[in-house]
């Protein structure tokens, strides 16, 4: 049977074992069902470079390239928690790194992903935050900096977008309904799936003056979370890690 399968933010870190643990039985199960896995960002919990020695990052890139090595392919859509995630780590995991925007047709539906937080318009301080993260400039000065120091700075700026989360309304952090629209409109999609709002849900709208849908992934707290494309459907699936 022709499948598809889509996770996102599984925030892995050291911290919760049970999720990447997880994440290993989901790798080696459900995973070897598909003709492809999707992984939508926030992955993990923080990423400073490639050349962060985590054994945790190693133990996550041979487990995916086994998948992908089993036949099915991986593909990476960067997060906001790990945007940094790089051509190293690709290379040990077998993943293919894409854009922040991609159009898939999968049995006949023309699909857009990404991770989601691009369409959270009304959360106009964490956009100013991310254009300015983005630049190739600021990135590289960055990942040029010892990794201690490196460290140092991603839990500041972890700590500081909490206290600042804190003081947010749930509906500032959502996403823009006009923004998913426009994003729709510009692809010329009637599906869209993402991530990042841990909200999962699929909302019917109307897009490009026709019915289209948006497929929201949740995030792996206490349970795990997917969608599964089939020629016939577009299931959101909860599950037992």
């Amino acid at each position: 049977m022709a499948i598809t399968l889509f996770i996102a933010d599984l925030h892995l870190c050291s911290e919760e074992p049970a999720i990447a643990a997880g994440f290993l039985r989901f790798l080696a199960g459900r995973a070897r069902e598909a003709d492809a896995l999707y992984i939508l960002g926030d992955l993990f919990e923080a990423w400073i470079g490639d050349d962060d020695p985590d054994p945790l990052h190693r133990q996550m890139a041979l487990a995916i390239k086994d998948l992908v090595d089993s036949g099915v392919p991986c593909f990476f859509i960067h997060g906001n928690r790990d945007f940094l995630l790089g051509k190293r780590f690709a290379r040990l995991s077998g993943m293919t790194l894409l854009p922040e925007e991609k159009i898939v047709t999968l049995y006949g539906r023309k699909m857009l992903l990404l991770h989601g937080d691009t369409l959270c318009t009304d959360d106009q301080g964490y956009q100013a935050f991310r254009k300015k993260v983005h630049q190739p400039w600021l990135q590289c000065l960055f990942l040029a900096l010892p990794l201690f120091i490196r460290k140092r700075v991603a839990a500041k700026m972890r700590a500081d977008s909490k206290a600042s989360n804190s003081s947010k309304s749930m509906a500032i952090m959502d996403v823009n309904p006009q923004a998913v629209i426009d994003t729709l409109e510009r692809h010329q999609a009637q599906w869209m799936i993402h991530g990042h709002t841990h909200r999962p849900e699929i909302h019917a709208l109307t897009a490009n003056g026709n019915p289209a849908f948006r497929c929201v992934l949740g995030a792996w707290h206490t349970q795990g979370s997917m969608i599964k494309v089939t020629p016939e459907d577009v299931e959101l699936i909860p599950f037992n890690f």
